[in-house]
């Protein structure tokens, strides 16, 4: 899921902002992959509210607006020339593809999003199922930037 994330919002945001092109290739990796990191976190968290027995729906709105709000904010200006190899907290593991497949990265960056957006909509609704539903979709993304952008362990 993690990197999935990750693919999704490269493609969201393909410009970079001048402080961004500032900054170093293993800064950059390292604040792309924490914020992937809190994503997976946080479809964790709505994951075990909804499987787990004890739905929390305020732990779920907190989550997916957490989701919504790093989808939306242009982490794709992380892939900066040199980011495409590298460590950040650990060796890059985003394929060359990223960098070469743009119509095809934003095409995924851009369902991600969508489903993300709407993941906040409806764990707002608190509908458990409906939930679950909703996170399977915006999972679906996520595994679908996997199979095409990164590299497996």
């Amino acid at each position: 899921m993690k990197s999935a994330l990750l693919l999704a919002l490269l493609a969201t945001s393909l410009v970079a902002g001048t402080a961004v092109a500032e900054v170093k290739p293993e800064e950059a990796i390292k604040y792309r992959q924490s914020g992937y990191g809190f994503m997976a976190w946080n479809m964790g968290r709505i994951k075990t509210n909804v499987e787990g027995g004890n739905f929390n729906k305020d732990e779920v709105v907190k989550a997916a607006n957490a989701i919504q709000a790093i989808a939306n904010s242009g982490m794709g200006a992380l892939y900066l020339p040199g980011t495409d190899k590298g460590t950040g907290w650990e060796k890059t593991r985003a394929k060359p593809e990223m960098w070469t497949e743009k119509e095809k990265l934003g095409k995924a960056a851009m369902a991600f999003n969508k489903e993300a957006n709407e993941m906040a909509k409806v764990a707002a609704s608190g509908d458990a199922a409906a939930i679950g539903s909703q996170l399977g979709k915006l999972g679906g993304t996520c595994k679908g930037c996997h199979d095409d952008f990164k590299i497996k362990n």
